[in-house]
């Protein structure tokens, strides 16, 4: 890679940072330069070119949640390249990089590493390797947003009033990689922690997200319904698991439709069947699953109870019996933090324009990255990536899902600018003063 064709821009960037890293108090104009001179940055062939490449890899390769042990590794040698500290292993795969001081303020951006067990549909040159794997959901691009991010920090490390946690995290999709990471203290003195997430519904060029909840809590379960199996002509003799099961999963939509109330968004899914293997048996059992959602903790707990009494209750009506297993941990609702809201706001609008800002209704998916705002501040944003020239792009989640990879200097620079912006807008007057680092990690 021919550096000297950038190395003026690098240039032009420091010895702004170095001029407003080094003041307490900046003007506006010197606060908003930073994130365009980020994304002019971001955006040379040099670094959105190596992002692209990084995000390909990842996507050719993808490993399921806590798995991700050739991810992390490609990560680690990213960093160590960059001549940014880590610590490894956290949550199995997981890692934390440190750029900045190692005293505080201390600061954190996320990207979750984990694909999808889904077989790929798009035929192109960079397919997943893996059979039955996926990068489905835009985790391999979030990756290399964060990397992109730690490049441009790296350039300005010695001026960074604070610290930069780098958080690279496994085991979104359903494992609660975030509580293992949380439970582990990563964010120890961390007062606030960002994360995104690419987005086809939204333009590229744009950034989407609101304050307060803005994803449902959620949790899985499963129930195995067992009766008495035989033949298919002399059901009379037989205790039907498929006839009980069905009539659980009518009565399981009558929670939300007859006991929520209508202002209170909540979700009861039945997305498992499994029962029998012949046209011409009754099984002695069969098996659902699913998930509820809601936007509340105590929404979701009274969703459990309901599910777990009306899925027993109901089999025993048709003479069944069943039993029901709730998957852990239990998706808290991702809270957006007002204050952090107002800020995120102000960096977005510095780097994209006023319309570029896009306030979104809840949605009633989840995220893992729920049990970090638990513990700090946090914030969730989307990042659109929809180009109509190019094409409709499909939701995550697809086995037709694509990423726009021109999407890859914004979240690069979103990460980078609004860790930047924090630790230069919420110095803390005892920072220099009370001890704390984070070496020991």
């Amino acid at each position: 890679m021919d550096f000297s064709k950038w190395v003026p821009l690098i240039s032009a960037l420091y010895m702004l940072l170095l001029a407003t890293l080094s003041n307490c108090s900046l003007t506006p104009e010197e606060l908003a330069e930073i994130p365009v001179n980020f994304l002019n940055f971001a955006k040379r062939p040099e670094i959105s070119d190596w992002m692209v490449g990084i995000r390909r890899k990842i996507h050719e390769n993808p490993e399921l949640g806590f798995e991700e042990f050739e991810t992390s590794e490609l990560i680690r040698a990213e960093l160590h390249k960059m001549g940014i500290a880590y610590k490894y292993p956290i949550a199995i795969t997981g890692l934390v990089g440190f750029i900045g001081t190692g005293k505080p303020p201390f600061v954190a951006i996320r990207a979750d590493m984990d694909a999808l067990a889904m077989k790929e549909s798009v035929e192109w040159e960079h397919k997943s390797k893996v059979e039955g794997k996926m990068h489905g959901c835009g985790h391999d691009a979030h990756v290399a947003m964060l990397l992109g991010a730690a490049k441009l920090l790296q350039e300005y490390r010695h001026d960074i009033q604070g610290t930069v946690i780098l958080v690279f995290q496994p085991a979104e999709e359903g494992g609660g990689g975030a509580k293992i990471m949380a439970d582990a203290g990563i964010l120890e003195n961390v007062t606030a922690i960002f994360g995104l997430h690419v987005s086809a519904r939204f333009p590229i060029g744009t950034v989407a997200s609101r304050s307060g909840s803005i994803l449902a809590g959620s949790g899985f379960f499963e129930a195995v319904i067992s009766g008495k199996g035989g033949h298919a002509a002399l059901p009379q003799h037989t205790i039907d698991p498929i006839l009980a099961a069905s009539n659980v999963i009518v009565s399981l939509q009558h929670i939300v439709s007859r006991e929520a109330d209508p202002l209170d968004s909540q979700v009861v899914t039945v997305a498992k069947f499994q029962g029998g293997n012949a046209f011409n048996v009754i099984p002695d059992s069969a098996t659902i699953g699913g998930t509820f959602r809601a936007f509340s903790k105590e929404g979701l707990m009274e969703l459990k109870q309901r599910i777990k009494e009306v899925i027993t209750r109901q089999a025993a009506v048709q003479r069944c019996n069943a039993t029901v297993n709730f998957d852990d941990p239990f998706f808290p609702v991702t809270v957006n933090s007002e204050e952090l809201h107002q800020y995120f706001g102000n960096v977005a609008r510095d780097m994209l324009g006023e319309n570029s800002i896009i306030e979104m209704k809840p949605l009633m998916g989840s995220e893992d990255f729920s049990f970090f705002a638990e513990v700090v501040p946090g914030y969730f944003y989307y990042v659109g990536m929809q180009n109509e020239t190019q094409g409709q792009l499909q939701p995550g989640h697809s086995s037709y899902f694509t990423v726009n990879e021109d999407v890859l200097p914004y979240g690069a620079t979103l990460h980078a600018s609004l860790a930047t912006r924090y630790l230069l807008e919420y110095q803390p007057e005892s920072a220099s003063s009370n001890g704390i680092s984070h070496d020991d990690l």
